[in-house]
Order: C-alpha cells, then structure tokens, then sequence
C-alpha cells in the first residue's frame, strides 16, 4: 500500500505536458510532450532497452499464459506493457488515493441498502436478464435470511485525465469494478521492469522515484482479515475462476501471499461448486469436503460465465455463510444504472449522511452521467447524445472492457432503441478527453513501433465489515494501463490496452486568463540522455 505522505518525499517531479494554443481542447490529434521526448529520437536506444524490458519481464513474472494454451505454463509470454513509464499528474494521483477510502464506504452503503438497489435497477432487470437474474438471487437471500455476517469488498476504480473543457485537468472515474478486479498482482511487479529500463536509459535518478506500489499485498490483507474474521482456521479461500485461465499470475501473486500467512488456497470453478458444494446445517460452505471460509470472485461478472448449472452454484454460495468477494448486492452495486444513479443531486448525501466532505470528494470526480430511462428526460438525453456522438460514451451493463460505444455505433444503436425500452439497459456518459503521449507498447511477436497514448489509473480498495463496524478501509494500490489513441475501448486481457507505471510530474500551471489545460515544459529528465 502507499501512504498520501509518501508521495511528498518522492522527489522533484517535471511538467511534461506541452503549450497549447487558447481553446485548444486536447484531441487525438495532439500529444503530450513528455519527459521522454530526447530519448525517444534514439531509435538504436529504444530498441535494446525493448530487449531488455521483455526480458526483465520475464525476470519479475509480468507474465501471462497463451492463447495457444491457456490452461498450462509451459510456455508463457510476457503480459503486454509500455516501455516507458507514463506521465501522471501527481495533485491527480494523490486526489485518486484519497477518494478511495470514501469509495469504499459508498459501495458497501450501497450494498447494504435494499430499497436503492431496488429503485435504482427497476428499470434496468425489465430489460436486461443478466442484471436481473443476478437480482433475483439477491433478493432470494434477503428473503431467506443472511448467513454471512463478515462482508469483504475489494474494488478498483478507473479514472482518466479530462483535459476537454476549459479548466485544469482533472480526474474523471471511469467506472468502480466491485467484482474480479484484476491486475493487482502483475501491478506489483510492473514498476521494476521500468525502473530497470530507465537505468539502461541512463536515468537511475528518475528509475529510484517510481513509486513503490504492492496491490497484491493489500487485497491478500483483505482476503486474510475475513478468513480471520470467519473464525475457522482449517478453512480455506476459494479462488473461483475461469475455465480458461490465462492471468493465472495475477492470481498467484495475491495467492502466494495468503499461503505466505499459512492460509489454504483452492482453485475452483462454478462446474466445481455444482458437482461438489454443499451446505451444512449452518449453512457453512464445503467443496470436496473442504470448508471456504472466504470466496473471491475471479469470474461472474459477464453472462458467458454462465449457464444454467452456474446459476445454481452462484445460488449456493450465495447462500452460504461463506464471506464472498463480493456478495452479490455489492457486485451489483458496481453496475452501470447505480453509477449513474450517484450522480443525482443529493444521492450521495442519502447514502453517506454525516460524511460531507467524502461526498465532495466523490462528487469531484464524477463526469456527467444521463439517464436513458423512458420518459420526457430519457428522450431529451437520447435525442442530444444522437445529434452529437462525438461528446457521449454509451455503456451497457456489463464489466470486462470492451463493451462501451462511441460516435458512429453510439448514435446507430441510439437510434435503433431510442424508442425502446431497450434503451433502459444503458447510460451515458460525457466522453473524456485525455492528452495523448507517445510511448512504445510491447506485446510479444509485435514490431518495435511509437503510438500515440492514452492512460487510465485505478486504485484498488479494501474494505472488511464485521455485522455493522467497519474493521478495514484502506487504499491498497494502484494500476496504470495504457491504449494507443485509436483503440477507444478495451483492457490488457482483450489486448486493446497494456501495464504501465505512473511517473509523477508537478501539476499544471493554469493561466488564470485562459482556463485552460496548459503547462509549462519545466525540464525533462531524458533530455540528457
């Protein structure tokens, strides 16, 4: 985890981010200047220090299992990532470690309100099946009665750095994933590869100001404080997860360190838990005669998770007094409809009363969120986003990357469903607009090429709730994933985006007569290389 004070003693940073003319907003067509411009002219550099990161990938085990083979480790390759770490803004990144903690508060209050999540969705599960049966089962528990009396949440929310209005930059979430967030464990060994980069590079200086970053760790101190709150020390965690497991390291990264606490870790599938999961009397979950004190979701979030047996098992474990990660209300918490519910007037003030300055924090990161509800308000928004599907993202209710809409689709599915009920199934977004960089994605079996970039940042959080008190909230880590500017959606496993490290430069200098995105180039550490 990293302490906000750290962050302090990391040493000057550098404004890497290049003059604009008045009013130009950022674009596609422009790119950050950053501290790697000098190095990036010398190609015969770039391409050893390329060598070199693959094979200090391989060093650190950034590493994913193949397309080829998705299920043996006989033969790996290493995940996808930049060369260069990126430019961050560090007043950006300290506001995103210290929002999470309210986030964490916020997701488990809206866990454990029954009445929000039953208005905010009742539109939604008339119209999309995958949301409702998953509500379905919550209600079925609630009605059955709670057997689980420890909650644990870990979480990532995802931000960008809107430099498209007339203002400063400033944090945007994305989206907060309440379930199988991913990358923690490869997040934790990113950062020496481009620490070793850089000393190639001939920059040690700025290779010992990458931020120490261990995810892994914190989500493991997660998974081990409701194993320890569940009471029963011959009791394992499950991994539920995939049937084709090509991130299995991300896994083993957060799964060596519970084994490091003399935790047992079983690694089990839905197939799994129908064939041999059962419940005892007090409800008490077993799989092949193994107790699970704790069941942390790798997998359910998309419906290809599921078939009908699935569906039984996710009813069995839900069910069970076993602690899940996450319980299915506080997946449902991280849907669509509930992110854009939060941004109403007074919402936030509902569900955190008394906690006015995390709900300002909160709200600060909020970009504009519509409702496409049916109703004079859905076809006034409906009718704006078709006119103008430059200024709008459209997204489903659906987790995994890759399943967002933008300009021409955005505006054909709109118009097909503008007038369906269909419709319900998605919010909008205002579209965020990054500064582009250039940098160098390395993927194995790929040429050695510059892309102009765009990042996004996520921070992991960890919360524990025993009955009513909070016994954990804590910011846990960070991820950085990177995409070339033309690949408008999608993560490192759909092979769209690809691991990175934030390298922390000094906030932007405003100019109080154009309030705009504009910085001054201070110095960049590459430019005696």
């Amino acid at each position: 985890m990293l302490p906000i004070g750290w962050l302090l003693e990391a040493g000057p940073g550098y404004c890497p981010i290049a003059l604009k003319k008045a009013g130009q907003p950022a674009s596609a067509g422009s790119s950050m200047a950053g501290p790697w411009d000098v190095v990036l002219r010398d190609e015969a550099a770039l391409r050893q220090a390329a060598v070199v990161a693959m094979d200090a990938a391989l060093l650190e085990g950034v590493l994913m299992r193949t397309d080829a083979e998705p299920n043996a480790s006989e033969v790996v390759s290493c995940a996808p990532f930049t060369l260069l770490p990126s430019a961050v803004p560090r007043a950006l990144f300290e506001q995103a470690y210290a929002v999470q903690r309210d986030f964490n508060l916020l997701v488990d209050a809206i866990s454990r309100d029954k009445e929000f999540l039953e208005r905010t969705l009742a539109s939604t599960i008339k119209v999309d099946e995958f949301t409702a049966r998953l509500f379905r089962i919550h209600q079925q528990v609630l009605e059955e009665g709670l057997a689980q009396s420890v909650f644990l949440g870990i979480n990532r929310s995802d931000y960008m750095f809107d430099c498209g209005a007339a203002s400063p930059p400033a944090l945007k979430q994305i989206e907060i994933n309440t379930i199988a967030a991913s990358f923690g464990g490869l997040a934790s060994r990113t950062a020496a590869v481009h620490g070793r980069v850089l000393r190639v590079l001939g920059k040690p200086e700025e290779a010992a100001r990458l931020l120490p970053n261990d995810p892994a760790q914190g989500l493991a101190m997660g998974i081990a404080k409701a194993w320890e709150l569940y009471g029963s020390p011959s009791a394992a965690v499950m991994f539920l997860v995939e049937e084709a497991q090509r991130n299995i390291f991300d896994q083993r990264c957060v799964e060596n360190k519970l084994w490091d606490r003399n935790i047992r870790v079983i690694r089990r599938r839905f197939r799994d838990v129908y064939e041999q999961g059962s419940l005892d009397d007090s409800r008490r979950l077993y799989v092949g005669g193994q107790e699970v004190a704790v069941v942390y979701y790798r997998e359910g979030y998309v419906p290809s998770n599921y078939d009908q047996q699935n569906w039984e098992a996710r009813l069995l474990l839900e069910r069970s007094r076993a602690v899940k990660c996450p319980d299915i209300a506080t997946q449902l918490a991280g849907t669509k409809k509930v992110q854009q519910e939060l941004s109403r007037p007074g919402m936030l003030e509902k569900l955190l009363p008394g906690h006015a300055e995390a709900v300002r924090r909160i709200r600060a990161t909020f970009a504009g969120l519509y409702s496409l509800d049916v109703g004079e308000e859905g076809d006034r928004i409906a009718a704006t986003a078709i006119a103008n599907p430059e200024r709008f993202v459209l997204k489903p209710q659906r987790e995994g990357g890759g399943n967002n809409l933008y300009g021409e689709e955005l505006k054909q599915v709109l118009e097909r469903i503008k007038d369906s009920p269909e419709r319900t199934s998605y919010i909008l977004m205002d579209k965020i607009e990054p500064q582009p960089a250039v940098n160098y994605l390395l993927r194995a079996r790929s040429p050695l090429k510059a892309s102009k970039c765009i990042s996004e940042l996520g921070i992991f959080g960890v919360y524990v709730r025993q009955g009513t008190e909070l016994v954990l909230n804590e910011a846990a880590g960070h991820l950085l994933r990177t995409k070339a500017v033309e690949h408008a959606d999608g993560g490192v496993v759909a092979g769209v985006a690809v691991l990175d490290t934030p390298y922390l430069v000094c906030p932007a200098a405003v100019s109080p007569s154009l309030h705009q995105c504009q910085c001054i180039l201070l110095a960049s550490p590459w430019d005696q290389h």
